[in-house]
């Protein structure tokens, strides 16, 4: 009891509950007369339509809110604890995709499935998400380290297909935006009768795999000479947290982020001990969820604009996750992380090198000559090809830069922060811009291509902005900048939400450059951006010296004669650069930047400069060779580039983990 009093989460969890509590009665107040509160939240006379909607709407709402964000902070410490890694979040093992895809499926395809039970249906689709995870990652004996990057391609990978469903299908799936965003709206006490016993038997479990969990702390070799068996005690703390997840995406829909800001909170403001923790956590991610509906409640009634909670909640907890990240004491070093990767270096980079090129000089000319028309697969006649090269050629040549660039800005990243989980998403630069050119388009009648470009740049360098100013005291490390551009991203996620699930036409009609698409790329354009991307691949080759080096560690690299600050302050600079280029002609795509930089190291190379290399040559042939697929399977329909480029790269990507 003394411990809880002189707690540092003791002053900020009285804020909350004082803040929920008066939001919470005000809003009553709103509704019903302070002498009936009693009556109307216990024993409704049900003749009263006000005190029949409190008790049976009003009050359950506030219960599962409570509940789910509970439920939501405890996944969360869980899974940052297995994982030994602060930006998990009940997210990552993909289990919230799975919901959503099995979700829209059985809508488009079973509808009479759904008589079964919404909550069923989730759940079978988050626990088949969670079983490839752990398929992918059980030879490694579920390393976190491949379980993080089975989690994060499994997130991708179905992602791209809901994207893709979305796109062919947007009117049938419309209803489904507003719960893919997180809707906590109650019509019974159903969803709470069906948390709270889940909820109770995963705390109970939870408190039971206190002392076992707490091993994780230790390194792999100290944990296992104390008789504990790594991948049990892993399976059984990840299958607590993905139960937990899958009963609250069955009731509420995808509300992601508290599981990621209460754990990070709470670790933040100087808890450590793993009970405490999973205390505290659950504690805070309630009340910052209850606060964050009883608020978007009360503004509902004055602006009449559809906002999920889901997406409010990220607007919300992002901003609060970067005021607490310059105070969280992040030691610079030399991560294990990149262990997993280690393979032999090649002998002959110069030779694989010249391979990749000839193999994307031939998907090139393939992309230009060869496709359907409406006599079916031929090759074209000289007048034809010449008639289909104004509107091929453009298409080719914006896909190989795109895939150079994100190539790139991927390499960069996992170099300089030692990070293989490390792509241009993560930075919010991606984001940033979706959100520059999502303003411009609903300020502006038309959406004229130099505009667009305008917003979207600003959107990009007011995120490199954000994440200058946030991370300027303490050095640029790689690790702050990182969660810096998580938290940057989550604040531009819920706005995406809102515009889609208000139904706005101008935004519906992004839709499809939102899964990267090529289409709307002009000639002028497309040579500008392979320009650009030769000019960046030189500049890039310029620091390979420092992408040597910095993996080493701050020390060592330093010793060595780099200025740390300056050297990561650049590289910075020239992914932000480099994802902003790509995502203002080819949609915001992120897998290349994740995938390719790996395909060159998986080939042997592995010093920089021909790091860079293979990896900007694998970029290039993996859009190129996606645009032309997207153009021809399901022609004369068209897939993005993006979607399919996620698709094959996500199942090579795979097949490379199941190896490793």
């Amino acid at each position: 009891m003394k411990r809880l009093l002189t707690s540092p989460l003791l002053r900020p969890v009285s804020i909350l509950l004082g803040l929920t509590l008066s939001l919470a009665c005000w809003d009553l107040a709103r509704q019903l007369p302070g002498a009936i509160w009693w009556q109307s939240l216990f024993a409704p006379n049900l003749d009263d339509v006000s005190q029949a909607v409190v008790h049976f709407s009003w009050l359950p709402r506030l219960a599962v809110t409570l509940l789910a964000g509970a439920a939501l902070g405890l996944a969360g410490t869980l899974m940052q604890q297995v994982l030994r890694n602060p930006l998990a979040s009940p997210t990552t093992l993909g289990v919230a995709s799975g919901a959503q895809l099995a979700l829209m499926m059985v809508t488009l395809f079973a509808p009479s499935w759904l008589l079964l039970g919404r909550e069923w249906i989730a759940m079978a689709g988050g626990s088949l998400a969670m079983a490839l995870v752990f398929a992918l990652a059980w030879r490694r004996q579920l390393n976190p380290v491949v379980i993080v990057f089975a989690g994060l391609v499994i997130n991708l990978y179905l992602a791209a297909i809901s994207m893709g469903l979305l796109l062919f299908f947007q009117e049938e799936l419309k209803g489904l935006l507003v719960w893919g965003s997180g809707s906590l709206v109650q019509n019974s006490w159903s969803g709470v009768s069906y948390l709270l016993p889940r909820l109770l038997a995963a705390a109970v479990l939870a408190a039971v795999l206190v002392r076992p969990l707490a091993v994780l702390e230790l390194d792999d070799a100290s944990a296992r000479s104390l008789g504990v068996s790594l991948q049990h005690l892993r399976l059984a703390g990840l299958g607590l947290a993905v139960f937990v997840t899958a009963c609250v995406v069955s009731v509420v829909g995808l509300i992601g982020f508290i599981g990621l800001a209460a754990p990070a909170m709470v670790r933040l403001l100087g808890i450590r001990q793993l009970g405490q923790r999973l205390l505290w956590a659950p504690i805070l991610g309630a009340l910052l969820l209850a606060a964050t509906d009883l608020l978007l409640q009360s503004l509902s009634r004055f602006w009449p604009v559809l906002i999920p909670t889901g997406a409010m909640t990220a607007l919300l907890g992002a901003p609060l996750l970067l005021w607490l990240i310059p105070r969280l004491g992040i030691k610079s070093g030399t991560p294990k992380a990149n262990a997993v990767l280690l393979v032999a270096r090649h002998l002959a980079p110069a030779r694989l090198v010249g391979l990749l090129l000839v193999g994307l000089l031939l998907a090139m000319v393939a992309s230009l000559l060869f496709g359907q028309g409406m006599t079916g697969w031929s090759w074209p006649s000289w007048l034809r090809w010449q008639a289909q090269l104004e509107w091929r050629l453009p298409r080719t040549l914006a896909a190989g830069a795109a895939g150079v660039l994100l190539a790139l800005a991927g390499t960069l990243l996992q170099r300089v922060s030692n990070n293989p989980m490390a792509s241009p998403e993560l930075l919010g630069v991606s984001g940033g811009t979706f959100m520059g050119v999502i303003t411009t388009a609903l300020l502006l009648p038309a959406l004229p291509l130099p505009l667009m470009l305008a917003g979207g740049l600003l959107g990009a360098f007011g995120c490199l902005l954000l994440l200058v100013v946030v991370n300027r005291k303490h050095g640029f490390q790689p690790e702050r900048i990182l969660l810096s551009g998580i938290a940057i991203t989550a604040l531009f996620e819920p706005l995406q939400a809102i515009a889609l699930a208000n139904g706005d036409m101008r935004v519906q009609q992004l839709l499809s450059w939102m899964s990267g698409s090529t289409y709307y790329v002009t000639l002028p354009v497309a040579y500008g951006l392979v320009g650009l991307a030769l000019l960046m691949l030189a500049a890039c080759l310029l620091v390979s010296r420092w992408l040597d080096l910095l993996p080493m560690g701050a020390a060592m690299a330093t010793a060595l004669g780099i200025r740390l600050n300056r050297a990561q302050l650049a590289i910075l600079l020239l992914v932000a650069v480099l994802t902003a280029s790509a995502t203002l002609v080819v949609g915001p795509l992120s897998f290349v930047g994740l995938l390719a930089p790996h395909m060159a190291k998986l080939m042997g190379l592995v010093r920089a400069r021909w790091h860079q290399l293979g990896a900007a040559a694998s970029g290039a042939l993996l859009m190129v060779s996606a645009d032309w697929a997207g153009q021809q399977v399901l022609f004369p329909q068209e897939v993005p580039v993006g979607l399919v480029s996620t698709l094959l790269g996500g199942a090579y990507f795979m097949w490379c983990l199941r190896r490793l």
